[in-house]
């Protein structure tokens, strides 16, 4: 058994996902643990190098988490042919131009979604990796989800019979940062600087449709902007141009509708701060974040409507709890483990960039149905 370096340029990780999720939920506990073990017996032990515009923060983050390199200067990170991977948490605006940057200098790469703002720039990037032959990547944390890897575990198991709907529900209250500081940064809520909830959530709904349900095949949503004026980090007033919210139908192959609300203006009145519930002949599954609850056809009651009478009946007392018969790690840190793997061994891997351009692509088709008020069909992706 021996010990592989990777050199790892991280880039975006002051920001909220790239910090908690990959940095320190992932990258800092897979060095923790020893790395990533290979089937051979090798371990592959990051040694990132952190990437920002601020020295001050970048250099703060280093020494907090006993990393021994940083550096602003992401020319000469990409230089250095001893790292061989970059990560992108940053903007999506600026996300093609990085990664068609990286992927120009050899590197492999990983990043989150979106991986850009328009299909056409997204395809770009697909098509430059794949003639570069580098190994690629985007983030598709939902799927490692504990919730939706029940649902994942229950379909295989046959428990829905033929599945009919699937309906979701994401969102909460994001305050506007005048009297309570909002949760998100205000970039999110400008469509000049690739903001909107569409282009962010949609994405997460193709490859959570695709991969459990069934190929979206076309898809109709409206979106709103219900909040037009909010407040940005420096405490200054800006209009919001960007869509808070929004309402889409899916239809899958097989048949299969799906409707998601999303929305950052909602109050949650519900188990979780998203909920899937999926429908079929034999039984039906709600799941949030790490639950799952479930009702069998054979324990499904039998509802009389009478308006006439208060209802009495417990409706939640129907359901049961899928137990936890699994150990689930952090998705985020499963997936790196899983592209790590696929880049020192070649080990499968299907969350490559061509599935963050379906993301992209899907968002574009969502955003000209609101623009047209017409249901638009998804072509295939010649990539």
């Amino acid at each position: 058994m021996t010990t592989q370096r990777l050199g790892l340029i991280m880039n975006g990780v002051t920001g909220r996902m790239g910090l908690n999720q990959h940095l320190i939920r992932s990258i800092v506990a897979i060095r923790d643990q020893g790395g990533v073990r290979l089937k051979n017996g090798d371990r592959v032990i990051p040694d990132p190098i952190l990437v920002g515009r601020s020295a001050e923060k970048v250099e703060a983050l280093a020494k907090r988490f006993n990393i021994t390199r940083w550096t602003t200067d992401l020319d000469a990170a990409l230089a250095d042919k001893n790292d061989t991977m970059f990560f992108d948490a940053a903007t999506t605006q600026a996300r093609p131009g990085l990664l068609t940057q990286a992927i120009n200098a050899g590197k492999h790469v990983y990043c989150e979604k979106p991986i850009a703002t328009n299909f056409e720039e997204a395809l770009e990037v697909v098509k430059l990796a794949n003639a570069k032959g580098v190994k690629h990547g985007t983030v598709q944390d939902k799927l490692f989800l504990p919730g939706l890897k029940k649902i994942a575990f229950l379909r295989d198991s046959g428990f829905f019979g033929r599945i009919l709907s699937v309906r979701g529900e994401f969102g909460y209250w994001v305050f506007e940062g005048g009297w309570q500081e909002a949760q998100r940064p205000s970039w999110n809520y400008r469509d000049e600087d690739g903001g909107g909830i569409i282009l962010d959530m949609v994405c997460h709904w193709r490859y959570v449709l695709d991969n459990l349900f069934g190929n979206v095949q076309s898809v109709v949503c409206i979106g709103n902007t219900d909040i037009p004026e909010r407040y940005d980090e420096q405490g200054k007033k800006y209009k919001a141009t960007a869509d808070d919210s929004a309402y889409a139908t899916f239809q899958l192959e097989g048949g299969i509708i799906a409707h998601i609300n999303m929305s950052w203006v909602t109050r949650v009145y519900r188990d979780d701060l998203v909920t899937f519930q999926v429908d079929g002949t034999h039984g039906s599954a709600v799941a949030g974040l790490t639950d799952c609850m479930i009702q069998a056809r054979q324990a499904t009651p039998r509802p009389v409507w009478n308006p006439d009478e208060k209802r009495l009946h417990d409706f939640y007392g129907d359901w049961q709890k899928l137990p936890d018969n699994v150990t689930y790690d952090n998705g985020f840190k499963e997936q790196w483990e899983l592209f790590i793997r696929h880049v020192y061994e070649d080990a499968p891997y299907k969350f490559t960039l061509l599935e963050g351009a379906k993301g992209v692509q899907l968002a574009e088709c969502a955003l000209k149905s609101w623009k047209e008020r017409r249901w638009i069909d998804v072509a295939p992706i010649k990539a």
